[in-house]
């Protein structure tokens, strides 16, 4: 009769196993490699695509321009890129404000004004509906 274990974990482990671990025997170096051509090697070469900055710098300098041409392309590149997303947002933002304030004004003119607030709208939406 076993006793009743009184922590989860007391259960008794296995004894560990010992392995054997290999013995090291070092083996012989390969000699040198035999070429089927008359000795001639066989060249692996890696094309890799130059990064986007990269590329517009090769491609200013093998068209004769500057180093100051280039640097201003590889660093106002960028900057350019950064100044025109970074003042989208605002712009998006301002615009989200106004057409929604321009709701906003004609909501309250046509509960607010009455009939002549309400045909005042109306004729503010034939108006845009004529143009657009």
């Amino acid at each position: 009769m076993t006793t009743p274990r009184r922590y989860q974990f007391d259960n008794p482990l296995p004894a560990p196993r010992q392995e054997h671990l290999p013995v090291y025997q070092p083996q012989p170096i390969p000699g040198p490699a035999v070429y089927e051509d008359a000795g001639r090697p066989i060249v692996v070469q890696h094309i890799h695509q130059a990064p986007p900055d990269r590329t517009v710098q090769r491609v200013a300098l093998g068209a004769g321009v500057g180093g100051g041409a280039v640097a201003a392309g590889v660093f106002l590149g960028p900057m350019v890129v950064t100044l025109l997303a970074s003042a989208a947002v605002p712009l998006a933002f301002l615009a989200l404000v106004l057409v929604s304030a321009a709701w906003g004004v004609g909501t309250v003119v046509k509960a607010v004004g009455g009939p002549e607030g309400k045909q005042a709208a109306n004729n503010v939406a034939k108006v845009r509906r004529k143009r657009g």
